[in-house]
């Protein structure tokens, strides 16, 4: 009985040994940072604000020369306003072909031999976001358009320039992109970026070009901002059947609204920081990580709640939405 307790705790002390060594190592690679940072060039899409502006300020400050594309001439303005003088702008609409490729050739002339350390597709659209049933097929390609195709099509731009520098492609992702929680394109874009990342990441792995995931909670910024996600929920409301609004019933919406105003009150995070630091580390650690989950929703229910079986999902949205008037 002692002989067999002995060994019982040797096991147990060498378990713990070989996990706290883990954990140590596991520390001292995560901290491991690059080199040479003023000489590495980093392209950011969805630079006029939240983000991508503050991304673009922080990397500045680090010394990266950073590329930074807006949508607007206000956008680029306020930004380089902001920074120092070797960050540089340039209007870019992701949802334009002959613009991507315009940027692409700016780029290439900005980085010369070296090639692109960094690409952080961060450009994003919300909106509109609702029941299913209220969209029309244009709802979803607005948002498909930015989130995805976009997305997809800057990668496929720049991977030759990421490619020569061996740097990294950082796509911004969401909590939603693991759990859908609602409707509209939103959803669907973020699965989109889950699973293209996924597929890069593993083709072009021998290239030594690291592909990471971004994956925030709820934040405030423009994308979470009540008035115009109202706005459009009154729009969708509008343009459906009477039969359709008949089967949700009038007090549906005002309902709808109240919860989303709720939950946004609740769990949406001021301080953007925690988005780009995973965002600065992706660019500046020798070893980055494949997925960052930013934000306490993001680690405490979300991720976890991705994990659950899918009924336990549809049982919680289905408690906390509000009932139609002719459900089941």
């Amino acid at each position: 009985m002692y002989e067999y307790l002995s060994n019982n705790c040797t096991c147990t002390y060498v378990l713990g040994a070989f996990v706290l060594l883990w954990v140590l190592v596991w520390f001292y690679r995560d901290n491991l940072e690059i080199t040479k940072v003023s000489e590495k060039h980093v392209f950011v899409t969805g630079c006029d604000s939240g983000f991508g502006h503050l991304l673009c300020k922080c990397l500045d400050k680090c010394g990266f020369r950073v590329l930074a594309g807006c949508l607007t001439e206000k956008g680029a303005d306020d930004l380089k306003r902001a920074t120092g003088p070797f960050l540089k702008t340039f209007i870019l609409d992701v949802t334009s072909t002959i613009s991507i490729q315009k940027a692409l050739e700016w780029t290439k002339k900005e980085v010369g031999d070296k090639g692109l350390w960094g690409l952080v597709n961060n450009a994003g659209r919300s909106l509109p976001m609702g029941p299913s049933e209220w969209m029309k097929i244009e709802d979803f390609q607005s948002t498909l358009k930015v989130n995805m195709t976009g997305m997809i099509e800057m990668t496929m731009n720049f991977l030759p320039l990421v490619k020569k520098a061996r740097g990294r492609v950082v796509n911004v992702a969401s909590v939603l992109g693991r759990v859908a929680a609602n409707g509209g394109g939103y959803c669907v874009s973020k699965f989109a970026v889950e699973s293209f990342s996924d597929c890069l990441r593993r083709d072009i792995q021998n290239f030594g070009v690291n592909v990471c995931i971004i994956e925030p909670g709820f934040f405030k910024t423009q994308v979470t901002s009540l008035e115009p996600i109202e706005r459009e929920l009154h729009r969708l409301w509008n343009q459906l059947t009477p039969e359709v609004k008949e089967s949700y019933g009038d007090k549906y919406l005002d309902k709808y609204i109240k919860i989303q105003r709720l939950i946004m009150n609740t769990i949406c995070d001021s301080d953007l920081s925690k988005v780009t630091n995973c965002m600065e580390h992706a660019l500046l650690a020798v070893h980055p990580r494949t997925r960052y989950s930013a934000g306490w929703d993001a680690k405490l229910l979300w991720i976890p709640l991705s994990y659950m079986p899918a009924c336990v999902v549809d049982i919680a949205l289905k408690l906390v939405l509000p009932k139609p008037a002719k459900s089941v």
